[in-house]
């Protein structure tokens, strides 16, 4: 059980057009992470706008993208975001549901390529470890320019501070 309240949207008529905004940028529902954050709505405003900056323009493939999300979601032991990108989005961006599944333990999987296992070792490596030894480093640059590398690196570490939070107030699934 969540240790914060859950916002409900009822009774707050000074944020119902943010709301609206979070309902039509999540696919038409006011998601339990929001609900979370609505208890201080500039941390809501903010993280909507930057998840959304780091998910859409960092010029990521979708791949790319949930490749590192759902492997730090079981890196990091956090359901929430496993079942939020676990068929749906995964599928949508070209990951199949074995590949999804091997995540968990993709070192010992042949389900990734070379360029997927670089990926994953830099994930793992800024997750665990926070300095990137050269080696690992280099072998992902070996697949970026200096733009895709700040990317991915932005969306390695704000998804590490995502889990973070949702493990420390122990966010719900949702319904």
């Amino acid at each position: 059980m969540a240790r914060v309240s859950l916002f409900e949207a009822e009774g707050k008529p000074e944020l119902a057009e943010f709301v609206d905004k979070l309902k039509a940028g999540r696919r038409g529902k006011l998601l339990n992470i929001y609900k979370m954050l609505m208890n201080n709505p500039p941390a809501a405003t903010g993280w909507f706008d930057f998840v959304n900056m780091v998910r859409w323009e960092l010029g990521l493939d979708g791949r790319v993208r949930e490749l590192v999300i759902i492997r730090i979601g079981y890196f990091n032991r956090v359901q929430y975001v496993i079942k939020q990108h676990v068929p749906e989005l995964a599928e949508a961006e070209g990951l199949s549901l074995a590949e999804c599944a091997a995540l968990q333990d993709w070192e010992n999987s042949d389900l990734f390529d070379e360029r997927d296992r670089a990926i994953l070792a830099y994930t793992d490596s800024m997750s665990r470890d926070i300095q990137v030894p050269d080696e690992i480093y280099n072998s992902v640059a070996e697949y970026f320019d200096d733009k895709g590398m700040v990317g991915l690196t932005v969306l390695i570490g704000t998804y590490n501070m995502h889990t973070r939070i949702f493990q420390a107030l122990d966010i719900d699934l949702e319904k």
